[in-house]
Order: C-alpha cells, then structure tokens, then sequence
C-alpha cells in the first residue's frame, strides 16, 4: 500500500481562498452559470454529429483503402475531442447543474472506448490530489521501464533515447485503456489512494459496454464491408493510435514540461505546500491564445485553471484564467505557459531528454567517478 500523502503547508491557503472567490463573484456579476451554456451545447452537438457521420461514411464503403483509413484517422481524433469536450466535463460534473445529464453524457466515453467510472477514481480523484507525485500519480505512469517522466526513476539504457520513440509510444495510449488498462485497473485492491471497493453494476458496465465497443468498431465493419480480421483490425488500430496520440500529447504538454516539478513526499508522507500550490507547480498551460486548441482540445490547453476549478466548465476557463494569473502573481506563485502548441511539444521534447539521454551520460559519469 502506498504511503498517504498530506499537503501540510497551510499559509499558502490564502491563494486558493482568494481566487476561488474571485472567480465565484466573477460568474454572480456576471449573471452566468459555471456549467455549460449554447456554445458549449454547440461543440456538443458537433463533435457528436461528426463522429456518427464519420463512422457511417466509412460503413458505406464508398472512398477506397487511403480514404477509408483517412476517415479512421479522423474517427480516432473525434473520438479524443468527444473525450475532452463532453465526457470530461461530464465525469467531472461540470458539464450541467443536474447529475443526470452528467451522467448520461459521460456513457459516450463508453463508445470511445474507455470506462468512466474507472476514470473518475484514477482522473478525478487520484491524479487531481496527487499531480505528478511519484509513485501516487498514476497518469505519469505512462509506460514504466520505457519511459522516463521524474527524476526519482531510475534511469536505464534503453531510456537515452526516449526522446526519439516517447511520442510514437503515446499512440498506443487509447489501445492500452480499450484492451488492457481498465482491465487491470478494476481488479488492484487499490488505484493510488484510493481503495478498490467496486459496485456490482459496474462490473457488467465494465465487461458489457467493452464488448459492445468491440462489437461497433470491429465486428459490424467487417460484416457491412466484407473485410478481412486484419483489415478490421488495421482500421481499429488506426483510430486508436490517433486517439491515444491526442489524448497522450496533451496530458504531456500539460505537466511535461520544462518547469513543472515532480515533487516527493518526505518521510512522513508530507508535501509542504498547499494542495493549490501544488498544482501551480506541477501544471502547465499551451497555446491559452489559440481558438483552435481551444475549440478541438476541450479547454484542457488550460490545464491550471481546471486543476483549480474543475467544476467550472471549461467553455468558461478564458474568463476566469485572467482572474488566475493575476492571483498567483500576487502570491508569487509560478504561472507556467507555453505561448504555443510548437513551443509546449519542444519543451517536453526537452524534458525527455533531460530525464533520459542526459540523466544516463550524468549518471555513467557519476559511476566513473567513483570507481
């Protein structure tokens, strides 16, 4: 089991107290809701209908081989923006006001092939309290032994060159949830902190809506189309490397960057700053300025001020990020941002390397040394 983790440094509380009543006074003078409004119900609609549309062109059967893997290149992408749009702001309830709406809208993570209430318990809970602690943080978990994302891993040989195949690795994201990461993760006794302890309606919501995903994306294609297993199975894989490459490089440009700490506990299991501190430190924004991540990437381009408020709806995060920054500036509190989605990706670009190659040529020299 791991060691509890306590944020312990209560004079920082003053920011987070400040800026949430900020941002709650912003949305009363204002005379708006912090859940979705009509453009929000917009991309709804849109990423929703593009998808199905999508997916019925490719079942006509109509555009040839490059078309049809086209289409299930841009059906993998409409799937992460499905993810990031609707879905996350649903399993975070910020979506609407009623829990139900909530909770109907985060069954479409079910067609993209991941399960919501597991998300909920490893998204939601673990990775929002534990941002980038070692060990407790199981999104910087991205694939053990291959990549290196914290200075407290060892680092191997294999790791120098992580910098060279991390980012082709984050394609095999959303296959990993669909086929083996759920799985493994419904049956630990435990998912960071939190204890395994699951309803029985969700292990039929597990088994049967992951069949039903098979069913959709492999199974019908290959009776509608005539195709073979392996062209099935080349047109599934190519949806889910582009979703899992979507879905990978943003959660790594928001906390894989030059700047953002990897903090670990002390001995008592302290980290001595306040949870909202924390997530300063450890979070980190991309192209904020840019319409189109804006619009594609669900506000998640935003990454600090949904850590800080994930119950505000994102189509919200513009408004109150000036409310933010200007807050942890009086605080003296860093605001991380990379200007662009070019800059964010070479500045994690550098980070794999600092944490790979350079780690392992300091750490041979280290060996040489001391012998």
């Amino acid at each position: 089991m791991s060691q509890k983790v306590k944020f312990i440094n209560k004079t920082q509380s003053a920011f987070f107290a400040t800026a949430r009543q900020r941002v709650e006074n912003s949305f009363k003078e204002k005379g708006i809701s912090k859940n979705a409004n009509r453009a929000m119900w917009f991309k709804t609609v849109f990423f929703v209908t593009v998808f199905f549309a999508l997916y019925s062109l490719i079942l006509t059967g109509w555009f040839g081989t490059w078309g049809m893997l086209a289409m299930a290149l841009a059906l993998g992408a409409f799937a992460a923006f499905i993810g990031f749009n609707i879905c996350h702001d649903a399993i975070h309830g910020s979506f609407s006001s009623n829990a139900k709406v909530n909770k109907g809208l985060s069954y479409l993570f079910h067609l993209v092939g991941a399960n919501p209430y597991l998300w909920n318990i490893s998204h939601n809970i673990v990775h929002h309290t534990y941002t980038n602690i070692p060990g407790h943080d199981e999104d910087i978990e991205v694939a053990p032994g291959l990549i290196r994302l914290d200075e407290s891993e060892k680092v191997n040989r294999l790791q120098r060159y992580q910098h060279l195949y991390a980012f082709w690795l984050y394609g095999l994201a959303s296959l990993s949830w669909v086929l083996r990461k759920d799985y493994l993760k419904f049956f630990k006794k435990q998912i960071g902190q939190h204890a395994a302890n699951h309803p029985k309606i969700e292990y039929f919501n597990l088994f049967f809506y992951k069949i039903l995903h098979y069913i959709i994306f492999i199974v019908v294609p290959m009776l509608v189309l005539d195709l073979t297993w392996w062209q099935a199975g080349l047109g599934f894989l190519v949806l889910h490397m582009t979703e899992g490459m979507v879905m990978g490089l943003v959660f790594q440009l928001a906390h894989v960057v030059e700047g953002t700490s990897f903090p670990v506990p002390n001995e008592q299991g302290n980290v001595e700053e306040a949870w909202a501190a924390h997530q300063m430190r450890t979070t980190a924004n991309f192209a904020p300025t840019n319409a189109f991540a804006s619009f594609f990437l669900g506000g998640l381009n935003r990454q600090i001020e949904h850590h800080l408020f994930p119950k505000v709806c994102h189509i919200h995060y513009p408004a109150i990020a000036v409310i933010v920054r200007q807050t942890a500036h009086e605080f003296d509190l860093p605001y991380l941002e990379s200007p662009t989605f070019v800059s964010a990706i070479q500045s994690h670009y550098r980070m794999l390397r600092k944490l790979g190659k350079e780690a392992y040529q300091a750490q041979a020299k280290s060996r040489v040394l001391v012998s």
